[in-house]
């Protein structure tokens, strides 16, 4: 099964006192394990890091250690999609004739992610934004 994995989920499963981190590092441990193809938005990994790198925690999680954990938790186990200019052109041409705007854009960007290299599932913790992002693959997109 190919499982393209959001950023929350990402996050959730690298950060052991997040509240979710349980049910999202299972998808990693499975990726390891060789029983999912995970895939990751080349533009999550750069929310990743960001999200680890501000993160309200303690011990704060600095640059370095952001780093290290997207190298060795995503990069070391998931398919990278990289998103061309005319990714973003369409994911725009949506948004806007679907009447969504702001944040909801970077959603977008992950469905289309998961299209090009045709995912099974969508695993996010923000599971009602991506269905408003993605209605046509509404029955993709679970909840770890």
């Amino acid at each position: 099964m190919k499982v393209l994995a959001d950023t929350s989920v990402l996050v959730a499963a690298m950060v052991e006192s997040h509240p979710d981190h349980e049910r999202a590092f299972r998808w990693l441990r499975q990726a390891r394990h060789g029983e999912i193809e995970l895939a990751v938005c080349a533009h999550s990994l750069a929310e990743t890091y960001s999200v680890l790198s501000t993160l309200p925690v303690r011990p704060r999680i600095g640059p370095e250690t952001a780093r290290r954990l997207v190298r060795d938790n995503v990069e070391s186990v998931a398919t990278i999609v990289e998103l061309r200019g005319r990714d973003y052109l369409a994911v725009l041409d949506r948004m806007s004739s679907s009447g969504l705007a702001g944040g909801i854009v970077y959603d977008a960007l992950a469905v289309r992610a998961a299209e090009k290299v045709e995912a099974d599932r969508l695993v996010t913790l923000n599971a009602a934004d991506f269905r408003r992002a993605w209605p046509d693959g509404v029955d993709r997109i679970i909840e770890p």
